[in-house]
């Protein structure tokens, strides 16, 4: 390894390591330096899930007073309430009390979750399958807002997952991934249609998909799914660009020019994916300058992201047609689709940006993730709060005001105390830990922090 390439892998590790270290109580500190050496294998394994999905799953051990809320559009389910109801404030999603998350995934009209032992549950929008299961009423609108579990992948650890437009993607512990919902494109990865099986529509029951990879994470665009892999490289098929431009691959082909990724991160049909050496690449679509290339130029392969090479990442997100990227100072650079304000630029800048620009609305708030849905977004700070900024109809913003803004705005979490605690532990409040944005609604796990620990 070169001598530049261990002074950025060193930074990364230790930001990891002060990220989590910073979040935790004296108390918990004592307790996470117990299980370094278990944290720091979980990530050598699966820098598939983002930095702040890491530091989280090194949190559950400690923490029984997590939660899932969700507020936005309802009318597909998405929300998981029990009603298709909007909601412009946080809600509790109340059927997923009993387990324990480590994982949250928003699309743009389902939602899924991943527990802590590894069980998959989906709710939402279920008219192609995307849910991992036949639709259980069979009228014209199949949508469940109840999340249920996924039998079909009982059997199997599941660590990470995507949803993608209408389809669905995810890998267990053996580094096994599988695929369902829609495929019309090829996006499931089901092989080539033969005459003795056509090539199916909709795949109802998750199935292996890229079954010769060993994979570690799983993304999803709108007709198109990527994978990164054990050895660090990136695959693909589907149909990568909107429909019609060119023909669909079933089968997964590599993604040429990219060594020992480290992360990706998939928008509708641009593509990010973070090296080990630090420098992050873009391909895909890019009529609005989504790949920070400087211009609006499609690329077919990758080509490096203008404008960060003085900068340490440790980590990126992708939107519909929006792009961000995470410094080790806790800094947000956006680029892409400024329409709306989902770039966080201000009210008075609502342009699209060709290259990242810092949100300087948000410097000084140490963030350790942001989340990029189709038309907004939300950042999250150290301390746990949230700041939402985009654009406001259905109550996605989740202050109570159906605005479209470019100015972060602080999400209040204004849910009662869990029950059973002791006098002491009542004084607390709620501390976001994750989030994740979809298309006109939002997740996140919270969970009970006391104010003042023995």
């Amino acid at each position: 390894m070169m001598k530049k390439d261990k002074k950025i892998s060193a930074k990364l590790e230790q930001r990891v390591d002060d990220c989590i270290l910073k979040r935790c109580s004296e108390t918990l500190t004592r307790k996470l330096h117990a299980r370094k050496v278990f944290v720091i294998i979980f990530i050598s394994f699966s820098s598939a899930l983002s930095l702040t999905q890491l530091f989280h799953s090194a949190l559950t051990f400690m923490d029984s007073h997590s939660r899932i809320i969700a507020w936005g559009s309802g009318e597909d389910g998405q929300l998981g309430i029990g009603s298709n109801e909007e909601k412009e404030w946080v809600s509790l999603v109340e059927a997923l009390q009993p387990q324990r998350f480590r994982s949250i995934v928003a699309g743009s009209r389902n939602s899924l979750a991943i527990s802590d032992d590894g069980k998959l549950f989906t709710w939402g929008w279920n008219q192609r399958g995307t849910l991992g299961h036949p639709a259980e009423n069979k009228s014209e609108n199949k949508i469940e807002n109840i999340p249920s579990q996924v039998k079909a992948l009982s059997s199997v650890k599941i660590v990470q997952a995507a949803i993608g437009g209408w389809h669905c993607l995810a890998v267990d512990d053996q580094g096994r991934a599988y695929a369902w919902g829609g495929n019309e494109y090829g996006q499931c990865g089901e092989e080539p249609e033969r005459k003795d099986r056509p090539l199916r529509r909709d795949i109802e029951i998750p199935q292996r998909c890229a079954p010769k990879l060993v994979v570690r994470q799983v993304a999803a665009g709108g007709t198109h799914s990527v994978v990164r892999t054990r050895e660090g490289h990136v695959w693909t098929w589907g149909q990568p660009w909107p429909p019609g431009d060119i023909k669909q691959i079933s089968v997964p082909v590599r993604v040429q020019g990219l060594e020992s990724v480290r992360l990706i991160a998939v928008g509708a049909f641009h593509n990010l994916a973070f090296q080990e050496d630090g420098t992050l690449w873009a391909w895909g679509n890019n009529e609005y300058g989504q790949l920070g290339t400087g211009d609006t130029q499609p690329r077919s392969q990758p080509i490096p992201v203008q404008g960060l090479s003085d900068l340490t990442l440790v980590d990126i997100a992708a939107g519909g047609w929006h792009s961000t990227a995470l410094t080790d100072e806790g800094e947000v650079y956006g680029w892409g689709r400024g329409e709306h304000g989902r770039l966080g630029f201000g009210d008075s800048d609502k342009s699209s940006k060709m290259v990242p620009q810092k949100v300087q609305l948000l410097a000084g708030e140490d963030i350790v993730q942001v989340s990029c849905g189709g038309t907004h977004s939300v950042a999250l700070t150290r301390d746990g709060r949230m700041f939402s900024f985009g654009r406001g109809d259905h109550g996605r913003l989740g202050y109570g005001r159906k605005v479209t803004t470019g100015q972060p705005m602080q999400v209040p979490i204004n849910l009662p105390p869990p029950h059973n605690l002791t006098a002491t532990e009542a004084e607390g409040h709620w501390f976001a830990k994750l989030v994740a944005c979809g298309g006109r609604h939002t997740l996140a796990i919270v969970e009970w922090k006391t104010d003042h620990l023995n």
